[in-house]
């Protein structure tokens, strides 16, 4: 098996995401209903028609996009014969995207997966006042530099690397004021460039501890099954399999470092060549491109993706 299936996160998110999917096909649909039932309410209304300050909110933002996901790959299967467990090398999402991934992979139930994602979201915001923390990307340097950078920023502060996307972005999360030194350092050190992100609360770094006690508590009320293809971890950036582990492991991510340039490496050095990005955007796959040599990424978003993505997957299959 050649091909991975990765899951998109926080940050893809547009209005109407998902709705040509669930018009034409029952599969989508019934994902979005279920939901809308899991959660007591019409996320989906909020998805298709916003407004997209409702949707934006990380409470909506992330069963959304888990929804959206989920609802690509049932038609995924249901029209192109993908299998997860047949098909798929590993599985692998980035933050909420793992969330996704297990969803897809059968070790969470979708039912479950939304509700976890509303818990994680509440409490990701609720555990920093807003305007406290801060989030920056520091673009044109490399992991090493900028674990320098968020070190040298901290200053008894709390400034830590959030996200390894690769391709030289690399996402700091802290303490407001340590995060803002952080820019003008990462300026100083020849970033290409250094900004604050439009997010409403600092993402995996130790002040979302609060929020992986939270997180820790809903996952122990949950029944999470061995996936049916292997989980890429965000936090070991190699991949398990057991249900244990991946409750642990899904706790330590709050708080700490999304590895998806280590993720992208480690796979594609597994053999995987074709990765797959199932739901909003096409974030990941453009990180592919940047992170793994010779590697083909696929974005299937909408109906007018399956054919392409059941040729490659038939390519994959051959390769």
């Amino acid at each position: 098996m050649t091909a991975a299936f990765t899951f998109p996160g926080q940050g893809s998110q547009a209005v109407g995401m998902g709705k040509a999917l669930a018009d034409a096909f029952p599969a989508a649909r019934a994902v979005f209903d279920e939901v809308d039932a899991a959660l007591g309410e019409k996320l989906t209304a909020t998805i298709w028609d916003g407004p997209a300050e409702t949707l934006q909110l990380t409470e909506n933002a992330q069963p959304a996009l888990m929804a959206v996901s989920v609802a690509t790959l049932r038609v995924l299967e249901s029209e192109a014969g993908f299998s997860v467990g047949r098909d798929a090398a590993f599985v692998a999402g980035h933050s909420l995207g793992e969330y996704s991934a297990l969803a897809a992979a059968g070790s969470l139930t979708i039912s479950d997966t939304a509700r976890l994602l509303r818990t994680r979201g509440l409490a990701m915001q609720k555990a920093v006042p807003v305007g406290a923390g801060a989030m920056a990307a520091l673009l044109g340097l490399d992991y090493e530099a900028a674990l320098e950078v968020a070190n040298e920023a901290a200053q008894g502060q709390v400034c830590q690397a959030a996200n390894d996307n690769g391709g030289g972005q690399v996402v700091v999360s802290g303490d407001k004021a340590a995060v803002d030194r952080a820019v003008e350092i990462a300026k100083g050190k020849g970033a290409k460039r250094a900004m604050l992100l439009p997010v409403s609360a600092p993402f995996h770094c130790k002040l979302m501890q609060p929020a992986a006690d939270a997180m820790a508590e809903a996952l122990s009320k949950v029944a999470i099954k061995a996936p049916a293809a292997p989980l890429v971890s965000n936090v070991l950036a190699s991949a398990i399999t057991d249900p244990d582990e991946i409750r642990r492991r899904l706790v330590e991510q709050v708080t700490g470092t999304v590895r998806w340039r280590e993720s992208v490496a480690y796979m594609a050095g597994q053999g995987v060549t074709r990765f797959f990005e199932i739901g909003a955007g096409k974030v990941l796959t453009g990180l592919v491109k940047r992170i793994a040599d010779g590697a083909i990424g696929v974005a299937v978003g909408g109906p007018n993706d399956i054919a392409a993505a059941k040729d490659a997957l038939a390519a994959a299959k051959q390769a």
